[in-house]
C-alpha cells in the first residue's frame, strides 16, 4: 500500500494550487484526476489579484502567468449587447485596475484556466508532486488515523494511504456525496453549451481585445469571450434542460448570431455542455477530508470569482495542512479552514448569483437577491474569524471591509506597504508565504525581534522576524499607520498573508506573549516547550 501526507482528487483549480503549494513546502502529495489531461475548454476567465498573491511566492509562476496576459490589451472590460456588432453595447466595466495598484503588488491577469491549469500542472511536478491523470478514486473509508484510498488507473487498482485528503472533484463531488455532507442553494439554475471556435474577428475587437460579453437577442442568451483578432473565442449559449449537445451546424449558426456577421467564416474546435448551478456545502471538513472548489461552494460564473475561489481554497488548505503534518500546529488547527473559508465561499456564490440575475434575466427561474457587494471589498476585503486569529476588543464580526480602511486588524489581509530592501523596492505583500511573518514598529523592534528568536527556538515554528525601519526601510513612512502599531507594538502574519494578531503598544514580557499567541494560534497546548520536527525551514 502506498503511503503519502495528502492525496487529492482532482486535477482543477482547487486540487491543482493545493498541489503545487504543498510541493513547494516540500510536503508529499499524490493528486488524482480521472482526465486524460487538463483542460482543453477556456472555461473560467481570469484570476483575480488575491489568488495570485497567494500563487506568486512559487518562483516563477506570476511572471508566467503576466506573460500569457502581456499585450492582450489593459484589461478585461465586460459588456451587455444584442451581438458583438451592437454600436451601442452597455459597458459594466472598463478593464483598467489602476486602483488597484495601491493596495496589492499583484495584478489580476485575464489567462483562460486552461492555461492556467498548464502552468499548475507544469510547475507541481517540476516541484515534485505526483499527478496521476486518467485515474480516478473509487472509494475510500477513513479512521482515526488516515484515510484509505482505493484508486483506478492504467495499471489496474491500488490502495493510497492518506493523512490527509483534498476534495477538489467538482460540483457533483463523489467524494463530497459518500462522505453525506449537506448541501444548500438554489441548485441547477440552466444548462449552457459551451462553443470554442476559431473566427477572424478582428473588424469587430478593433482596441477591445479579451472582452467578455453578455448577449440578449431573441435567439438566445448568452456569454463572449473574444481573443486578440484572430484566433480561438469562446460563445456559451444557454440550453434548455432536455437539449443534447449542439451539431457542429448549430454551433457555427450560432457564432455568426453572436458576433453579427452571417457571413462569418468560423472553423468549431470543441464543444461541451455544464450545469450553472448555486450549491453550498455545509460543511468543508469531515474528518480527514477537506472540500475545496466546485466540491465546496458551486456558483455561477457571472462575477468571475468562481475560478479565484477555488485557487484560494487549494492555497488555503496547502499552509495549513503543512502547518500540521509538519508539527508546527495542533491537529484542531485544521477546524480552521471550515470556519474561514466556508463564509468566504457562501458570500461569494450569493453574490454571483445576483449577477446572474442582473447580467442574463432571461435564464432566471427564482427570485435573485439584489448585488449588495462593492467588488473591490470582494476582491481584497475578506475577513476571517477563527480560533486562528485573534480578534480585537469591540470587532464587528464582519467579513468584508474596504480594503483601503482595513488598518491592519486582525483577521484582515495584511495591507500593502512600499519597503526598501538593500536598495531593492518591495511590498510587505513580497514577505508572505514561507510562514509566519513577524514585523516590529521602530520603537519597540529589539525587544521585538529578541522575543521572536526566543520562541521561535521554543515552539519550532518557520516565524521571519523584521524590523521595519532597520533592515526594511519604510520608504513613505506609512508602516505604523497601515498597521496600526504606532506605540512601539508588533503584528504578526500568517502564510497566507493575514493578520493573526497585533499588539499595537509595547508590552512588558514580549516573548511571553508571542508564545501565548502563537500557540492558541496554532491549536498548541499552553504549556510545554518541545519543539515541532519541521520538515521545510
Amino acid at each position: 500500500m502506498e503511503r503519502v501526507p495528502v492525496l487529492v482528487v482532482g486535477g482543477g483549480y482547487a486540487g491543482l494550487s493545493a498541489a503545487t503549494l504543498l510541493a513547494w513546502r516540500e510536503v508529499p502529495v499524490t493528486l488524482v484526476e480521472r482526465r486524460p489531461g487538463t483542460s482543453v475548454q477556456p472555461k473560467a476567465f481570469g484570476v483575480g489579484p488575491r489568488a495570485v498573491e497567494l500563487l506568486r511566492p512559487v518562483p516563477g509562476i506570476e511572471e508566467e502567468l503576466t506573460g500569457l496576459w502581456a499585450g492582450i490589451g489593459d484589461g478585461m472590460r465586460i459588456a451587455i449587447a444584442r451581438d458583438l456588432a451592437d454600436p451601442e453595447p452597455h459597458l459594466i466595466t472598463d478593464g483598467e485596475h489602476a486602483y488597484l495598484a495601491d493596495l496589492t503588488p499583484a495584478a489580476p491577469v485575464g489567462v483562460p484556466q486552461a492555461d492556467v491549469e498548464r502552468v499548475l500542472r507544469v510547475k507541481a511536478e517540476e516541484l515534485g508532486a505526483d499527478l496521476r491523470f486518467s485515474t480516478e478514486l473509487v472509494s475510500l473509508e477513513q479512521d482515526g488515523d488516515g484515510v484509505t484510498a482505493l484508486i483506478r488507473g492504467k495499471d489496474g487498482d491500488s490502495l493510497v494511504r492518506a493523512d490527509y485528503v483534498v476534495a477538489a472533484d467538482g460540483h457533483h463531488s463523489p467524494v463530497r456525496r459518500a462522505l453525506g455532507v449537506p448541501t444548500s442553494g438554489h441548485g441547477t439554475l440552466s444548462r449552457m453549451c459551451s462553443i470554442m471556435f476559431d473566427a477572424d474577428l478582428s473588424d469587430l475587437v478593433r482596441e477591445r481585445e479579451v472582452t467578455l460579453w453578455y448577449l440578449r437577442n431573441e435567439t438566445f442568451t448568452g456569454v463572449l469571450v473574444t481573443g486578440a483578432g484572430a484566433g480561438a473565442h469562446v460563445l456559451g449559449v444557454h440550453q434548455a434542460e432536455d437539449e443534447g449537445p449542439f451539431p457542429v451546424e448549430r454551433c457555427a449558426e450560432l457564432v455568426r448570431l453572436a458576433t453579427g456577421r452571417p457571413g462569418l467564416d468560423v472553423r468549431i474546435l470543441d464543444r461541451a455542455t455544464f450545469g450553472i448551478a448555486h450549491e453550498l456545502a455545509g460543511t468543508y471538513r469531515a474528518g480527514r477530508v477537506f472540500l475545496a472548489g466546485d466540491a465546496a461552494h458551486t456558483m455561477p460564473p457571472t462575477g468571475g470569482q468562481g475560478g479565484s475561489t477555488a485557487l484560494q481554497d487549494g492555497a488555503d488548505l496547502a499552509w495549513r495542512l503543512w502547518l500540521v503534518i509538519t508539527g508546527q500546529a495542533g491537529p484542531a488547527f485544521l477546524d480552521t479552514y471550515d470556519a474561514e473559508r466556508r463564509p468566504i465561499g457562501t458570500l461569494t456564490a450569493d453574490a454571483q448569483l445576483a449577477e446572474l440575475g442582473a447580467r442574463m434575466p432571461p435564464a432566471a427561474r427564482i427570485g435573485y437577491p439584489e448585488r449588495q457587494t462593492d467588488p473591490l471589498h470582494a476582491l481584497l476585503g475578506h475577513r476571517y474569524h477563527s480560533t486562528a486569529i485573534l480578534d480585537e476588543p469591540g470587532d464587528d464580526g464582519s467579513i468584508l471591509e474596504d480594503p483601503r480602511q482595513a488598518g491592519g486588524r486582525p483577521g484582515s489581509r495584511a495591507p500593502h506597504v512600499v519597503l526598501d530592501w538593500d536598495g531593492q523596492r518591495i511590498s510587505t505583500i513580497d514577505l508572505f508565504g514561507p510562514g509566519f511573518v513577524l514585523m516590529a514598529a521602530k520603537r519597540g523592534r529589539q525587544a521585538w525581534m529578541e522575543a521572536g528568536r526566543l520562541v521561535k527556538e521554543r515552539l519550532g515554528v518557520r516565524l521571519t522576524r523584521l524590523p521595519v525601519d532597520d533592515e526594511l526601510l519604510d520608504v513613505e513612512g506609512c508602516f505604523e499607520q497601515r498597521y496600526g502599531v504606532r506605540g512601539g507594538g508588533a503584528v504578526l502574519v500568517r502564510p497566507d498573508g493575514y493578520v493573526a494578531w497585533r499588539s499595537p503598544e509595547a508590552v512588558a514580557d514580549p516573548a511571553g506573549t508571542l508564545e501565548r499567541v502563537l500557540r492558541q494560534i496554532l491549536s498548541r497546548p499552553i504549556s510545554g516547550t518541545a519543539p515541532a520536527v519541521i520538515t521545510r525551514g
